[in-house]
């Protein structure tokens, strides 16, 4: 019996804390639920706008801050129907991603390498909205940056898990960096969205901008 099978902990003794199972089951329901709540209710707007063309959504706030008028554009719906529906679907795998791992479930390598694909192209795919948002439609749409939100510390701490238990491979020295720098990278890329953010919007606010 080898020194794993003799002491579980042993396992984790060097992955962070993070990472292990249950803390990242928790971290997946937690985020997936959120996320999947900001999805459903984008969607439930969506039809609604749908069903009626003058339909104001619950955060249409003024012109730099609506939903509805976000929901207008072609990015909205950038592969022939409504972004929201994607969210749905997906959030609803991480909750049940989380929901094993709570359970107990162990996922084969395959599974991990998936969930890694999925989450890379959700970030990518959030990336490309936030960019469309802020320098292109110019508007903010609150359940979207909820989406956004949540899917930071999803993307990082998946990719971090698979790189600490050697589902991606890179060297030694590079794994325990990322291992210790995780909540680091989390908080690194929302003090940017949020600059971004400030940069942007902040002549809207104090009346420079040209909008």
């Amino acid at each position: 019996m080898d020194q794993a099978a003799q002491n579980p902990d042993a396992a984790h003794r060097d992955v962070p804390a993070t990472t292990r199972d249950k803390p990242l089951g928790l971290l997946l329901v937690i985020t997936g639920t959120i996320g999947w709540i900001a999805s459903g209710i984008l969607a439930l707007e969506k039809l609604e706008a749908l069903m009626d063309p003058n339909h104001i959504t619950s955060c249409d706030i003024n012109p730099w801050i609506s939903c509805g008028e976000v929901m207008k554009t072609w990015q909205s719906s950038l592969f022939g129907f409504p972004n929201m529906f994607i969210g749905i679907a997906a959030f609803a795998v991480i909750i049940t991603t989380g929901m094993a791992l709570l359970s107990g479930a162990v996922l084969a390598r395959w599974y991990w390498i998936g969930l890694q694909v999925g989450v890379t192209l959700g970030m990518a795919f959030v990336g490309w909205l936030w960019y469309q948002a802020l320098y292109v439609i110019g508007i903010l749409c609150p359940y979207c940056m909820v989406v956004w939100a949540m899917m930071i510390p999803l993307f990082v701490w998946v990719t971090v898990r698979n790189i600490t238990s050697g589902v991606i491979k890179l060297p030694e020295r590079t794994t325990r960096l990322i291992g210790e720098t995780g909540w680091m990278l989390v908080a690194l890329l929302y003090v940017a969205v949020i600059a971004t953010l400030f940069f942007r919007f902040l002549p809207v606010f104090i009346g420079t901008s040209g909008h």
